[in-house]
């Protein structure tokens, strides 16, 4: 691959990790710019909402002349075409990738590159995939309109079950039948304990497990709110239905089980929650051994005390729990004139050993009903600068504060005061008005 081939890989690379969108990811090892790992997160209001879909992407020496190769990874082990033009054996079908003959002019061209790429893949991802078959871009019969729900049906459920369900039970180590790995126990130098006699290996290359993480808690509402739908539609153990174009191997099959979705769903946000009090006990080791990282947010919430100490427009108070730098207590009081006004809202954050690869985990102590807050008080906001802690500070008091946000059903992780809040006159005078109980229940 020429110097010049490299350079425009790096640059698409750098481009798409620095824009704001919330729904691709790419990464690559260093060494390796030629193979990049793409993620599309499942656009809102389709079967694929908020699931998390991994590609690969394997740049040609002929790029940007020559189209690269991508393949999708998020398969079950080639058992689930997502789509029709997503197969189970990963093939991509799309014009501008020429795996599939489309209209003159949608061909691959050099000005095109890796974000018009996922950009086009994310789009299959639409409300009704069925109409993506060949043939079946019309399809209004009766049966056809039958046959849409079904197959929507069976992709919201694996989008659940695969996407996100497995990818998550893989990363914290939850078994099939419910069994959870314990978190490695600490050296006093408060890393994970390895047998003296074996060589460590390799961690595989993971680029989205904290991403996808951090978005599961965002979104945890949202996907119990698609199962409590979705059970009043199917029957556990209900087949799903085979699309007349499915066939070969290229398939979906399966069965509804909502039940243990629910289940399965549930045990990881409490394994999540777990992880958090790891992280405060490999943060205590850390600091009876003075380490780095240690020293360096301890000396990050220094300076972010003093910066709020001169802070006459907004009052909020610091302090670390039990004396640990890698958990935070923020008291954020209400400012005067606004909905807000009167409030003491208590908010932890806990903070990974592993900062800033691991992002912090920001959870409301202080119920809140609040459309970037969830029900549990996972917090949804947006550092400028995700490797230093007082951006941190300062994105969560701009996403608690904001009273003109733009309207983005991605950064919404409270379905019940997001629809208040976008609905009608009469629905936001009510989301006002659960604001201020929820207030008012914080000085009591």
């Amino acid at each position: 691959m020429s110097n010049q081939s490299i350079y425009r890989v790096i640059r698409e690379l750098s481009e798409i990790q620095r824009n704001t969108d919330l729904s691709i990811a790419v990464a690559c090892r260093d060494s390796d710019v030629r193979n990049v790992k793409a993620l599309i997160i499942g656009p809102p209001e389709t079967p694929y909402e908020f699931g998390f879909f991994e590609f690969t992407v394997k740049f040609p020496e002929e790029y940007p002349e020559k189209a690269p190769t991508v393949t999708a990874k998020t398969t079950n082990a080639g058992r689930c075409r997502f789509n029709p033009n997503i197969y189970a054996g990963g093939k991509v079908c799309l014009s501008i990738l020429g795996t599939w003959r489309g209209e003159r002019g949608e061909e691959w061209s050099s000005a095109q590159g890796l974000e018009s790429i996922l950009i086009s893949i994310q789009s299959l991802m639409s409300p009704n995939p069925y109409e993506n078959e060949p043939g079946f871009e019309n399809a209004n019969a009766s049966e056809d309109k039958k046959a849409q729900a079904q197959y929507v049906a069976k992709i919201r459920h694996e989008t659940l079950r695969i996407s996100i369900i497995q990818r998550l039970e893989d990363y914290l180590g939850i078994h099939s039948d419910g069994a959870v790995d314990d978190f490695p126990a600490l050296e006093e130098s408060g890393e994970p304990r390895t047998e003296y006699d074996v060589e460590p290996t390799p961690p595989p290359f993971e680029p989205f497990k904290d991403l996808c993480k951090r978005r599961f808690l965002w979104y945890y509402d949202s996907y119990i709110l698609s199962i409590d739908q979705a059970e009043k539609e199917v029957k556990p153990n209900q087949n799903f239905a085979i699309m007349p174009f499915e066939g070969g191997g290229n398939t979906m099959p399966g069965k509804f089980n909502y039940p243990e979705l629910r289940r399965r769903i549930q045990l990881i946000h409490a394994v999540l929650y777990r992880e958090m009090d790891y992280w405060a006990e490999e943060g205590a080791l850390q600091l009876r051994k003075d380490t780095t990282i240690a020293s360096q947010l301890g000396r990050q919430f220094q300076e972010i005390v003093e910066i709020y100490k001169k802070n006459d427009m907004v009052t909020v108070d610091l302090e670390l729990v039990d004396k640990n730098p890698f958990v935070w207590l923020l008291t954020y009081f209400g400012r005067p004139m606004t909905n807000l006004d009167g409030g003491m809202f208590r908010i932890k954050i806990a903070i990974s050993p592993r900062f800033p690869e691991e992002q912090p985990r920001v959870i409301f102590g202080t119920r809140m009903f609040h459309h970037r807050v969830s029900r549990n008080g996972v917090l949804c906001y947006f550092p400028k600068r995700p490797d230093e802690l007082k951006y941190h500070i300062e994105a969560i008091i701009d996403a608690i504060e904001d009273t003109e946000p733009p309207y983005d059903p991605r950064t919404l992780v409270n379905p019940e005061a997001s629809k208040l809040y976008w609905g009608s006159a009469d629905d936001k005078k009510l989301y006002n008005r659960q604001l201020r109980r929820a207030v008012q229940r914080s000085m009591e």
